[in-house]
This record gives C-alpha cells, structure tokens and sequence, in this order.
C-alpha cells in the first residue's frame, strides 16, 4: 500500500484526488498539507514543518508558492513527488530538475492520458506539414483559473517547436500590433469561462485546407487518475525528471 502526501488538500483537485483514493486498494492518503486545514478522515497540516506523518510519494496540485518549499521537503526526506500545478516560473521549473538530480520527479503540465496522446499527434502533424501551414492554439477553460496561457497550451507548443526546422516565436496577443501573421508563429490564445474543465485545440491551416487535433476533458477525475498512477509509477523509480511519456 502506498501512502501519499497530497498538497493542495482542500483545493477542487484535492478533493477529486481524495474521493479517487478513497476508491482503490493500492493506495492511500496518509496525510494533507492546506493553508486551509479541514476536518479529514487523514491529517491536514498548514505547515510543511508541522507534518509528522511518513509518506511514501507526494502529490501537489496546490499553488506556485508552494512549490520551492515542497521540493525542499521533498529532498531533505527523500520523498518523491509529482508536481501537478501549473503556472510555474521558468526558474521554479529549474529548481524542479535541479531536485531531480536527488530524487525521482515527475512534472507535467496536463496528467490526461488522452493529452499526452494529443501532444504525440501533434509532433507528428508538425513533422509532416513542416513549416507550410500556419499553427494556432486554442485553450478554454472555466472562470476561475488564473494562468492564461495554460500550462498545456504551452507544453503542446514547445513539443510542435521540437519538430519544426526554425524555432517559432509565439504569439499571445494580435490586437496590440497591426501586422501580418508571420510564417514563423504559433499562435496561442486562451478563452475563460463558465465551468469548462479543460478543452485545447491544435489548429494546422494551409492552403484551402485546415486540420484540426483536439481534446476535451470532460471532468476534473481523469486528472486524479493520472496524477495517482504517475504517484505509484514514481515511488520504485531512480532520481530523474519523468512526465506522461515515461508513463504511458
């Protein structure tokens, strides 16, 4: 049975995580850690320094905040941990790699299966349209998240970059100048509202002809599914940075 230590316990991911936990006979929550303490059937600790319960994994999906802190625990207790906020800094990402070098880390912006599958699809499409067709992304979400734009949007970009014989700049906003889309863009906006749980769209335009690649999460539980099993992939691998390709 493997114990787990969720970060971002009272948060809606949180809460999913816990009901998904509570479902399965090969893992287990042991402990929480919230700014926001609430009454649980496991230990919900505000501090990191207050948390005397031995874990085996860790899973956040709570705020950038907290991330530094985290992975500092992380490595003094030699913990592994899945990172699943979004929103990190390009230095907070460093210091995720730098914790990788001690202990196995497994970050990435989107835990879908079907995600990691679209993101796949996409290099490919980028791989064999090259640079002929124009590329946008779209991303839509509901009227609480505060990044914009996703960490998805922008995890999807970088893999079609990969692909492509001149990086790309990317674009996220038109209206503020007046000119022509250039050949080397990507195109990335983001739409907020209502309660959308996630949606993103890879748009290929080209000559009469466009392609379309894209996913719809219809609820917040294929994310908990993905975030527990890359936590039981996690706890019997060796110090190193892992993501959804290492898992699927």
């Amino acid at each position: 049975m493997v114990s787990i230590l969720l970060s971002g316990a009272s948060g809606k991911m949180g809460q999913v995580i816990t009901q998904s936990v509570a479902e399965r006979n090969d893992c287990q929550i042991s402990a929480g850690l919230d700014i926001h303490p609430f009454a649980s059937d496991y230990p919900v600790f505000s501090n990191l320094s207050d948390c005397n319960v031995s874990c085996d994994v860790i899973i956040d999906f709570s705020h950038p905040s907290v991330t530094l802190p985290l992975l500092e625990y992380a490595v003094k207790n030699k913990i592994p941990a899945v990172i699943a906020t979004t929103g990190l800094s390009p230095e907070q990402v460093d210091s995720l790699k730098e914790a990788s070098k001690t202990i196995p880390i497994f970050f990435s912006a989107n835990m879908s299966l079907g995600i990691s599958l679209l993101c796949e699809l996409a290099k490919k499409a980028a791989k064999v349209l090259g640079n002929d067709f124009d590329i946008e992304i779209i991303e839509k979400h509901h009227n609480r998240k505060v990044d914009a734009p996703s960490g998805t949007a922008l995890m999807l970009a970088d893999a079609i970059s990969e692909e492509l014989t001149e990086a790309p700049q990317y674009t996220y906003d038109r209206h503020s100048r007046r000119a022509a889309r250039s050949k080397n863009e990507i195109g990335i906006h983001a739409v907020r509202g209502g309660t959308i749980v996630g949606e993103h769209e890879i748009m290929f335009a080209g000559h009469d002809e466009i392609i379309t690649l894209s996913h719809s999460a219809m609820s917040k539980e294929i994310f908990a599914t993905g975030a527990i099993n890359a936590a039981l992939f996690l706890v019997n691998q060796k110090a190193g940075l892992y993501n959804m390709g290492d898992l699927v």
